[in-house]
């Protein structure tokens, strides 16, 4: 019997290294328009300071606005009403922090719109494995950025590894969640293509970064039973949210909404 691989201790931590696949089935891929990201915006020093004084009812306000857009899971809206958005974003873009708008993080990356970040958070509970308690197990998040869907993810499963392959960032997401003190989110540097193997196997994994094809690695450390959410490119190289779930069976593919994600890309810079 093999030994199980070893997996890194709490509290979150760099780990500089990367890491039978089931016959996928090909499916259609309609072409789909993208989003454009939203301009870098200056923010008064009123509106900053209002922000950092009280942000409660602007998330209260941004949760109200996810369930009546369709977000019914009773995790998600609680785990999306406790977590600071603001802390995630910059000082300029604080009034716009629980607006509904995808927004620059540097290194042309961005913080997911809330929309998307419920959206396929409730995706992934609705077809990973859950405990007793109703949580996922496992997690792996493919491309950290600035934090906030790993601290979100933290909220609905036991354990979260977030991995980004860009050394600022991964360096900025640490700043983030370091005042936070959250124990079950592990931070590592490294290629997300590759997955994380010395946490698999996984519950569930999501990705903020899509490319032409889910990689074959992410398919392998993902738990039978476990399900997969993650933008791939279409036909009209647009990009649509993809579900694969995983069975002895074999492997189910369901294409889904139209989304705009950066480009899922190799190695470590």
């Amino acid at each position: 019997m093999a030994t199980p691989p070893q997996r890194p201790g709490f509290p979150a931590r760099i780990d500089l290294g990367a890491g039978s696949r089931a016959p996928a089935r090909p499916v259609a891929r309609p072409a789909v328009p993208a989003a454009a990201t939203p301009p870098l915006t200056s923010t008064s020093a009123p509106q900053a300071a209002s922000m950092a004084r009280d942000p409660i009812p602007a998330r209260a306000r941004m949760v109200q606005l996810l369930a009546a857009e369709g977000i019914s899971d009773a995790q998600v809206l609680r785990a999306m009403g406790s977590v600071d958005r603001h802390r995630f974003v910059d000082s300029a873009l604080l009034a716009q922090a629980y607006e509904d708008t995808a927004l620059p993080i540097g290194l042309g990356q961005t913080i997911s719109k809330p929309s998307v970040v419920a959206r396929m958070t409730e995706l992934l509970l609705q077809g990973g494995l859950r405990g007793p308690d109703g949580k996922l197990g496992r997690v792996l998040d493919i491309g950290t950025g600035c934090g906030y869907q790993a601290v979100v993810l933290a909220q609905v499963a036991s354990e979260v590894y977030s991995i980004e392959r860009l050394r600022d960032l991964h360096e900025k997401a640490r700043a983030n969640l370091r005042p936070l003190r959250i124990a079950n989110v592990h931070l590592i540097l490294g290629d997300g293509m590759a997955g994380f193997a010395k946490g698999a196997p996984y519950a569930g994994i999501i990705a903020a970064a899509g490319g032409e094809a889910v990689p074959d690695a992410w398919i392998d450390q993902l738990a039978y039973g476990g399900r997969i959410v993650a933008p791939v490119a279409t036909a009209g190289g647009q990009q649509a949210l993809m579900v694969i779930d995983k069975s002895r069976q074999g492997i189910q593919q369901t294409i889904l909404e139209a989304v705009h994600f950066v480009p899922l890309k190799s190695g470590v810079a």
